[in-house]
């Protein structure tokens, strides 16, 4: 079956459908947002040479990473709560267009002051587009492969964003940093030709409602729902860990006694992708009913990992299996948290995205700010207690909430 064969989705406005969605549509979503998360990431590896080019200190440059996450916040807040009102598809190609102009100019700009307010642009514009694509897709599927196919897209995601440092780096080293972002203006082109072409028109289910009433609803869905408090947090405690670690490693990494090149660095992407593709399991262990016991081991790998990495400077053979059993541990956490989340009804998918991602966002932006600050007064050493002090905090929340209420 063709993508342009699937049953539109705008038949099936008010209930989930029950067919099985086309691997060829699920690849789609993974590969679609994987692609547009990429572009909130590219910038980690390139903080040192953004530092130079723009004279920002390397404890301040960790701002860059923090206004990607305050655009991310914006774009919780005011952008993916639409696709609950407007048909997903048409709000995604305007999204994508306009996020094009943003790479562009971060590409171009030598105006520090300009390269911020695009920054956050790119991450409010990226985050909308990701989110977007994870709701349709949590959607367009039946509730008993939800799992299964969040857990693929949500790897989709996972592998574009480890990927998109070795690309950066890459890229950064041949030609510089700023084609970067003008090549990512490029393949953005060429996926929104794609979407435009294989997705159909999807139907919001939820009842029209005024754009205020619809952006506080999800503090409703938040003050009611315990699932998503509680999922919530531990995103905002697993998302510090992974900007903590991938923020501080650029700077380990380039100075001696390693000067590595961007490119060795990014390559410390393809080693997490390992852990990725086994984190996408996590969605079946949730179908199954094994999300908290998928959530309480995935949160000892946590721990395990900052120990590991603690070792790096006696042997980068500790850094390599540290990066693998960190990211396996925070994706299986991921995965298994959005599959649970989406358990409400489809008509509220956005919503529930903007209002977990939410978490997710501070996490990010606190951790990078954190980590660069850390590791200039403390190094890679005060880096890994830090993370390691996260980790064990997330463990503790967890305890906690599941004694407190085993449905969570």
């Amino acid at each position: 079956m063709s993508l342009d064969q699937c049953q539109p989705l705008d038949t099936l406005p008010s209930r989930a459908p029950t067919h099985s969605m086309p691997r060829g549509l699920v690849g789609l979503f993974a590969c679609a947002s994987g692609l547009s998360v990429a572009n909130v990431y590219y910038a980690q590896p390139l903080l040192d040479q953004v530092a130079a080019d723009f004279a920002i200190s390397q404890a301040a440059v960790g701002g860059v990473i923090t206004a990607t996450q305050i655009g991310s916040v914006l774009a919780l807040l005011l952008i993916v709560p639409l696709g609950d009102q407007m048909d997903r598809r048409s709000l995604m190609l305007k999204q994508i267009v306009t996020l094009i102009g943003a790479l562009f100019c971060v590409g171009i700009t030598h105006s520090s002051a300009v390269m911020l307010v695009s920054m956050l642009g790119i991450g409010l514009l990226g985050t909308a587009m990701t989110q977007g694509l994870i709701a349709y897709a949590a959607t367009a599927c039946s509730a008993q492969e939800r799992g299964r196919v969040v857990g693929t897209v949500q790897g989709g995601v996972v592998i574009g964003l480890l990927l998109s440092r070795l690309a950066a780096g890459l890229i950064a080293d041949i030609a510089g940093w700023r084609w970067v972002y003008l090549g990512a203006a490029l393949v953005m082109l060429l996926l929104a030709f794609t979407l435009w072409k294989s997705l159909v028109p999807q139907r919001p289910s939820a009842a029209p409602m005024p754009y205020p009433k619809l952006v506080f609803s999800m503090f409703t869905l938040l003050k009611n729902d315990r699932v998503l408090q509680v999922r919530g947090m531990l995103a905002l405690f697993i998302f510090a860990v992974l900007s903590i670690f991938w923020s501080a490693l650029v700077f380990l990494l380039t100075n001696p006694p390693y000067n590595f090149s961007h490119t060795t660095l990014g390559s410390f992407g393809l080693v997490g992708v390992v852990g990725a593709l086994a984190a996408a399991r996590a969605g079946v262990l949730a179908d199954r009913g094994l999300g908290q016991w998928t959530t309480g081991l995935s949160l000892g790998l946590l721990l395990l990992a900052w120990v590991l990495l603690a070792l790096t400077p006696y042997s980068i053979a500790w850094l390599v299996l540290g990066v693998v059993i960190l990211d396996l541990g925070a994706q299986a956490i991921h995965v298994t948290n959005q599959s649970m989340i989406f358990s409400a009804s489809t008509g509220s998918h956005s919503r529930i995205v903007g209002c977990y991602m939410l978490f997710y966002a501070v996490g990010s932006g606190l951790g990078a700010l954190a980590s660069t600050t850390l590791y200039t007064l403390y190094g890679w050493t005060g880096v890994c207690v830090l993370g390691g002090s996260v980790s064990l905090a997330a463990l503790a929340f967890w305890g906690v909430t599941l004694k407190g209420d085993q449905r969570t």
